[in-house]
């Protein structure tokens, strides 16, 4: 656990832990701004999964993770859906060759597996793929809308992140006790699309989660 060593803390304890965390986070605002409601709720979501996610032990890679959250999903922090009108996302549908790299076979799949969640999944593949990968195959092919809830949102993000489910690279190859590169780690998402970017986020946060915990 990130901010807690007792995994079998009472919710209580880390209900106010995490209310204790988000009235650190003067220096998130100091770099980044006021925050809206909307951006605090998904903020306290999102660092409540982290908080009682047994796997992420290292608070750089979660520093890392809110970073690409804050990017993918353009500074709102809730699980956020890929806009655009219908139309759009017909280039992406069974019969084309973007709808044939991302496993659609199925006439509209290019729009019922558009791109939501933390990290924008996409395409009936990943989300066959990363549902498997889970438990829930089922449950996200029948309904893709459960990638928008913020506890599978984490599941899937977190997953990805940590076993190389999106790219093949994951977080230990860019951060462990040898080292820590906030830069090349954007290939786990993306290549290096917005990495220094994001790189530069995940320093800030780094930094704001610290004070956090020695607060």
């Amino acid at each position: 656990m990130l901010f807690h060593l007792r995994p079998d803390a009472l919710d209580a304890r880390r209900a106010a832990a995490r209310d204790a965390t988000l009235a650190r986070l003067g220096s998130y605002r100091t770099a980044y701004g006021k925050l809206s409601q909307g951006q605090v709720d998904g903020l306290n979501s999102l660092l409540a999964a982290l908080e009682d996610a047994a796997a992420v032990t290292d608070l750089r890679a979660a520093a890392y993770m809110l970073a690409t959250v804050k990017h993918e999903c353009a500074d709102t922090w809730p699980p956020v859906v890929e806009r655009g009108p219908r139309s759009y996302f017909n280039q992406y549908d069974a019969g084309t060759a973007l709808g044939k790299r991302l496993g659609n076979t199925q006439p509209g799949d290019g729009y019922r597996f558009r791109g939501r969640g933390y990290v924008q999944i996409t395409g009936r593949t990943n989300y066959d793929r990363l549902g498997s990968a889970l438990g829930m195959d089922h449950p996200l092919m029948q309904n893709p809308e459960l990638t928008l809830d913020p506890a599978v949102a984490y599941r899937i993000m977190s997953h990805g992140m940590r076993k190389g489910g999106f790219t093949g690279k994951k977080l230990s190859d860019y951060i462990s006790e040898t080292g820590c590169d906030y830069f090349n780690a954007r290939r786990i998402i993306n290549g290096l699309d917005q990495a220094a970017r994001i790189q530069s986020c995940a320093g800030a946060l780094e930094g704001v989660l610290r004070a956090s915990v020695q607060t």
